[in-house]
């Protein structure tokens, strides 16, 4: 058996403490899988599913009809909404403007009859005053006279408030209302149409639709969903790390994931969970805390990630 001499002695030492690094760098994979962040499109009241205009496996761009629920009740309440608009609108432009031209010629002529009747009292007056003083006429008469002289002053004037009224448009305060109930009636009108509108989705992404739990012709009830969307990059990886390699696993962290029968490729931690999940058994004890363990989820990169399919089981690995 040969010596071992220093030299022998130390090389054999460097390449014990290589291959314990070498041993400590390949730590053992976490288990996981891929898991799709779905976007479930309902209407937001019930009624009747009319159209559907895409089917499972569908890509969609952003923007694209998806399906049509029956909006008769949501139609009725816009028309209703409009027409309250309609005539909230009139209500206000009406107390904007003045009497109209029939009713203000109405009253100048009532104003040219009472100025003729005063001209009338005011002349008879004046005529039975010298009687009175020359003593062939009452002083009693001339109370009448001077009475009827009054009424038709008063007549006049009351004919010129009411023109001056009539050619005045509302007051601030009646005009502040109707501008207001016409504010309301707008909303309503906005409120109603959106409504409408709600009853037919649109992609709100790019994504692939999948699956479609109605049919044309079924009863949808009030927020249901009818389509479900995987959007484009909508697949992460979600994996469990023990708590014992808990400090290795970082926010922004890169990780690598592998799959059977597809292209490995790296993901980008995003969320590490702030509470510890057991594997069986759940009785907690020092001796079980090695199945102490955390999700974490990851955002895959690059091209392999339009590889993965839901719920995929999938092996990850820190990035070197």
């Amino acid at each position: 058996m040969p010596l071992l001499t220093p030299t022998r002695l130390g090389c054999t030492f460097l390449t014990f403490m290589c291959l314990t690094a070498c041993q400590q760098d390949q730590a053992v994979p976490f288990s996981g899988y891929a898991e799709a962040d779905l976007i479930y499109l309902a209407p937001s009241g019930g009624g009747v599913l009319q159209h559907l205009k895409v089917q499972r496996g569908d890509h969609v761009a952003q923007g694209t009809p998806l399906f049509q629920v029956d909006s008769s009740a949501e139609s009725y309440s816009r028309q209703s909404a409009e027409a309250q608009q309609n005539r909230a609108t009139a209500q206000l432009a009406d107390l904007g403007k003045g009497r109209r031209k029939e009713e203000i010629k109405a009253i100048l002529a009532q104003q040219a009859q009472a100025k003729a009747a005063l001209g009338t009292s005011t002349s008879q007056l004046k005529r039975q005053g010298e009687l009175v003083r020359q003593g062939f006429v009452s002083a009693a008469k001339m109370d009448d006279l001077q009475a009827a002289q009054a009424r038709d002053a008063a007549r006049v004037k009351e004919l010129d408030a009411q023109l001056a009224l009539a050619q005045e448009s509302a007051r601030p305060d009646t005009i502040q209302a109707a501008r207001a109930d016409l504010q309301a009636a707008r909303a309503q009108v906005s409120q109603s149409r959106w409504a409408e509108a709600q009853q037919g989705r649109n992609a709100p992404v790019p994504a692939t639709v999948f699956d479609v739990l109605y049919r044309a012709g079924e009863w949808v009830a009030p927020g249901a969903p009818v389509v479900v969307l995987l959007p484009d990059q909508g697949v992460k990886v979600r994996f469990f790390v023990p708590q014992a390699a808990l400090a290795q696993i970082k926010v922004g962290a890169s990780v690598r994931y592998a799959c059977d029968g597809c292209t490995a490729g790296p993901a980008r931690v995003r969320y590490v969970s702030p509470q510890a999940e057991f594997t069986p058994p759940v009785i907690y004890s020092n001796e079980s805390k090695g199945k102490l363990v955390f999700m974490v989820e990851a955002s895959p990169e690059g091209e392999a990630a339009s590889q993965l399919k839901p719920g995929q089981p999938l092996t990850v690995s820190l990035a070197p």
